[in-house]
């Protein structure tokens, strides 16, 4: 028995020995690992991540003397994977690359716990989306590119130049009741930040949109649709040219004195010659006409004999005997 206990004993000792020569040499591999890492970490990230994620592994095999540099290690990686995110943005690698290294460096983040890696590679990823909504976007591929630019909004919300762009999609796929939607939040963003400079460009955009949709529909004589048209125009912005429609499709509705005002409108903000202030004097001897105001319409209609509506006026002044 005594001989047993003594056998059991001395493989007790032997297997201690053994067990702590083994963990010393495995925090040697440990340290070795980490060494490499730190070097690889200036000049090559990729491989520094690769060399600090093995560190954190074989930390776990060691135990509590490998902790410090498991600790250092996980310090460091989030930071690495940020900066391998923005060598790959930086490099102009394909979008999709960029993302893929900006979601990891996110996870890192996460995984790691660091607030500030985490913050720096959402701003990768966000413009990494970016990018890959404006290729879209210039090839015409209007569906993945708003998918681009929702993933960007998930991203950072309320990203204004992803904002604009949808609006220009929707433009480009004639959605006007989107694009009305979108811009007017990114006027609204725009004024927020007192961008006056980006709110007036966004009105304006706007503006002459619903007013060529609503010249077209004038053409083909959809009145009342011009008139929403031009309506939604006029909320960005004051416009001659507008106001010209609008006198064109009221005196087309009959409402003349509607179409007097609108001519008078677009007469008093146009500063231009006899020339261009022709097609407003047309428009306003056609409501004076129609009001019964022959005088006034005879003098509106010479004021208004030049270009295109020369021959036109000259009829007009012919049908009401004018001197």
């Amino acid at each position: 028995m005594k001989r047993a206990i003594k056998i059991t004993a001395g493989f007790l000792i032997i297997s201690a020995m053994i067990f702590t020569k083994l963990s010393g040499q495995e925090l040697n591999d440990v340290i070795k690992v980490y060494n490499e890492g730190a070097k690889a970490s200036q000049t090559d990230p990729q491989a520094a991540i690769s060399a600090f994620e093995n560190v954190i592994a074989l930390s776990g095999k060691v135990g509590e003397s490998a902790n410090d540099l498991k600790q250092k290690a996980t310090q460091v990686l989030p930071g690495l994977y940020v900066k391998v995110a923005v060598n790959a943005l930086n490099a102009k690698k394909p979008a999709g690359e960029v993302v893929s290294a900006a979601k990891a460096a996110v996870q890192a983040a996460g995984k790691y716990g660091s607030t500030t890696a985490g913050e720096n590679a959402k701003k990768v990823l966000t413009q990494a989306y970016y990018n890959m909504g404006t290729e879209f976007f210039s090839k015409k591929d209007f569906s993945n590119a708003l998918l681009a630019f929702d993933s960007v909004l998930s991203v950072t919300p309320g990203y204004p130049a992803a904002v604009y762009n949808k609006a220009l999609i929707y433009r480009s796929q004639n959605n006007s009741a989107a694009f009305e939607e979108t811009l007017d939040q990114f006027i609204d963003k725009m004024k927020t930040a007192n961008d006056t400079v980006k709110a007036q460009q966004a009105s304006k955009l706007a503006l002459e949109y619903f007013r060529a949709e609503g010249s077209q529909a004038n053409q083909a004589n959809k009145l009342d649709e011009a008139l929403a048209l031009l309506n939604k125009a006029a909320k960005y912005g004051v416009d001659k040219d507008v106001d010209y429609f609008f006198s064109d499709v009221y005196n087309k509705q009959k409402n003349f004195e509607k179409g007097e005002e609108y001519a008078q409108k677009g007469l008093s903000l146009e500063t231009g010659a006899p020339e261009a202030k022709a097609k407003f004097y047309f428009q306003l001897g056609l409501a004076q006409s129609g009001k019964g105001k022959t005088a006034e319409a005879c003098a509106s209609f010479k004021n208004s004999m030049y270009g295109p509506f020369l021959e036109p006026s000259k009829a007009e002044r012919k049908n009401l005997k004018c001197q």
